[in-house]
């Protein structure tokens, strides 16, 4: 308690005091013994009430010794299975070591794919992620004053994520690396990388673009070999030297049948190479019989159009051509879908055509589309413009299923240009992406998919499309965000089939049973999406004489099976609605590969720049007992002692009402039964 407290406490004595003997200043001349215990009574009414109102405080002080957190991160990925027993052994050296215990709190982590707190290792991961580990834990200890330390113990080599030695910040956190497995650099030939695209068409060429690598001493010859099911396809020496390390090799392949491909890609291994899984890759590919020719029809010049012809020609397998809407129309003959760009009066007989042949367009309206001719022309949508221009951000609609828009990402998008007014839809529809002017969210569409009887259409009302693929850019360096949902609006319109009430999306072959995965949508009667239903994937192998069923789980808008746990081969699959008669079938691939079998040697060099950039210091297993005195040295890790200071009132108040309660309370009977006023 302090002074200024207890000077209160002592005044609040002396005011109930003098309060006491100015009430029963009267009864005190008398010779009555009812005053006295009547005044204690008041007096202690009074005062609980003062000292009520004071609220006196103190103060406690706790001190405790605050250790070090030593985070034991071990990697548990298949890689280092070779050398189980060595990770296991430096854990528990480690961790029972009595001078760690008594300075360290010791926290064990695993990691593979993501990060796990446990101390019980399986190595069964597929995959290395260090960077994702080591910024896990950054996230976990972020806002707290607790100090940390970690002893990665790992053979550095990383199989997926950011690269851990780009995470560094400036409020590093000491990184102590145990390097694990075989420090030898050995004489190794590989196949980096390969590269194809998803689909081929019919007897075209298409490329399989190869990044080979060589490490070691000496000038090297090898042969590279190129088979697509199983048919040699391109056969060529390559040569490396210790400068001249590595080649880019492009093959031109022909697509020759319709169907699934396998491209198996391997290098000859040199004489002595001791890892030879790293010099074979596989590929899949679909060669298909079908190109989908794209007109866009536009009155005026605009960057829109050059962009929209980039974004659909991204994929090989359409072309696009630009006209005028005074184009003769027998040179239309051959579009599979229109553009239509901004329509005016002068796209009258382009829209005949169109309503003559039943084509599927998307139609883009802008700030400049006449719509009192659009108006009258069709009788899908109408639009009273108001003449007014405001710039649209695009909102989401996550409950969209017609095709797949998860991964097309919204936020950073920069506004579209149109023009106010309401939109009324009176074909069956859904709405893709929704307005918001100026922070107001809209019950109005800015891109929506529109179907009546065979014929589909779909509309955006708002221009400058070319912001959105060059945000995209900025964004991510490559065009993929807007690409793919352009290209997912051009398949839909160049499919001619009948909407499905069930739709199933799957890869013909997978690069390994990770990240495996068949995905559908369900739909009613009214083609409303059913989050109810019961979709069961039931799934033979070809060659393993696999048979099983799988439950598919509802994941946002649609519905999943994770076919992580199958081995590779070859499988045919039929998704079914339970109590319906809707089925669906088809086949893949899962090929037999394994990242984690690409590495032979660890990369202590990475390892030991990682500890050198965050203040840490490298290891082996041979000398555990140097980091264990390391670590005790350091005076960065040392406990800190912490105080804590604890203010507790000095009064219970529930015991002090009633106390005051209960000599008000004694104090009136006993005036009252005395008859006292």
């Amino acid at each position: 308690m302090n002074t200024r407290t207890a000077l209160l406490v002592i005044a609040a004595v002396i005011l109930a005091l003098v309060i006491v003997l100015f009430q029963y200043r009267s009864g005190f001349k008398e010779s009555n013994n009812l005053y006295f215990p009547l005044a204690l009574l008041r007096f202690i009414a009074l005062f609980g009430v003062l000292v009520l109102l004071i609220n006196p405080k103190f103060t406690k002080e706790e001190y405790n010794l605050e250790k070090t957190d030593l985070v034991l991160l071990s990697d548990n990925s298949m890689s280092v299975r070779a050398s189980a027993d060595t990770v296991l052994s430096v854990t528990k050296t480690i961790s029972e070591n009595k001078g760690i215990s008594d300075k360290f709190r010791v926290m064990p982590f695993g990691f593979g794919t993501a990060l796990a707190a446990s101390d019980s290792l399986s190595f069964t991961e597929t995959h290395t992620d260090i960077g994702k580990a080591i910024a896990s834990l950054k996230d976990i200890y972020k806002g707290s004053d607790k100090n940390m330390v970690i002893l990665l113990t790992t053979d550095g080599n990383q199989t997926k994520g950011e690269d851990y030695g780009y995470l560094l910040e400036n409020d590093k956190v000491p990184i102590y690396p145990i390097v694990i497995g075989d420090t030898t650099r050995y004489e190794d030939l590989r196949i980096e990388r390969a590269n194809a695209n998803t689909f081929a068409f019919l007897k075209n060429k298409y490329p399989i673009e190869l990044y080979i690598t060589y490490e070691g001493s000496r000038t090297v010859e090898s042969t590279l070999n190129v088979s697509i099911n199983g048919k040699k396809a391109h056969r060529e020496n390559v040569e490396f030297t210790p400068l001249n390390n590595t080649k880019v090799i492009t093959v031109l392949a022909t697509a020759e049948t319709v169907g699934a491909k396998t491209i198996e890609i391997e290098i000859d291994p040199l004489e002595n190479e001791r890892n030879r899984f790293n010099n074979k890759k596989s590929l899949g590919l679909e060669v298909i019989d079908e190109k989908t020719n794209v007109t866009i029809v536009s009155a005026k010049n605009h960057p829109d159009i050059g962009t929209l012809k980039k974004a659909i020609e991204s994929n090989e397998q359409r072309s696009v051509s630009i006209r005028k809407p005074e184009v003769p129309i027998n040179e239309l003959d051959n579009t599979n879908v229109f553009i239509l760009y901004e329509p005016n009066s002068s796209f009258l007989p382009i829209y005949k055509y169109i309503q003559q042949r039943k084509t599927n367009c998307f139609t883009v309206c802008g700030a400049n589309t006449d719509w009192n001719f659009l108006n009258e022309i069709q009788a899908n949508y109408s639009k009273d413009a108001y003449g007014e221009q405001e710039e649209i951000l695009p909102v989401l609609n996550k409950g969209f299923g017609i095709f797949d828009i998860s991964e097309f990402i919204v936020e950073n998008l920069p506004p579209l240009e149109g023009e106010l007014g309401e939109i009324l839809i009176s074909s069956p529809h859904e709405v893709v992406l929704g307005q918001n002017i100026k922070g107001v969210e809209l019950d109005e569409p800015l891109l929506a998919v529109i179907f009546k009887d065979q014929a589909k259409e779909v509309v955006l009302f708002g221009e400058n499309l070319w912001k959105w693929r060059m945000q995209s850019y900025r964004d991510n360096k490559n065009f993929q965000n807007f690409d793919g949902i352009i290209g997912k609006i051009i398949l839909y319109l160049s499919s001619n089939t009948s909407r499905n009430r069930l739709d199933v999306d799957h890869d013909l072959i997978y690069q390994g049973s990770d990240g495996a995965r068949i995905s559908a949508r369900y739909f009613d009667e009214a083609f409303e999406m059913d989050r109810n239903a019961s979709l069961i994937l039931k799934i033979q192998g070809k060659g393993n004489n696999l048979i099983k069923e799988i439950p598919m789980l509802l994941k946002d808008s649609f519905y999943e099976a994770d076919l992580s746990d199958l081995p590779p081969g070859e499988y045919i699959f039929t998704v079914l609605v339970a109590d319906e008669n809707l089925s669906s079938s088809g086949s893949f691939t899962i090929l037999d590969f394994n990242v984690e079998q690409q590495f032979l040697s660890s990369d202590y060099k990475k390892l030991n720049q990682l500890a050198v950039d965050s203040q840490g210091k490298l290891f082996f297993p041979s000398n555990i007992g140097a980091l264990v005195k390391e670590l005790m040295e350091d005076p960065r890790f040392s406990p800190v002692q912490k105080s804590k200071e604890n203010v507790v009132s000095l009064i219970d108040f529930r015991i002090l009402l009633m106390l005051i309660a209960a000599a008000l309370s004694v104090e009136w009977f006993i005036r009252k039964y005395n008859g006292l006023i």
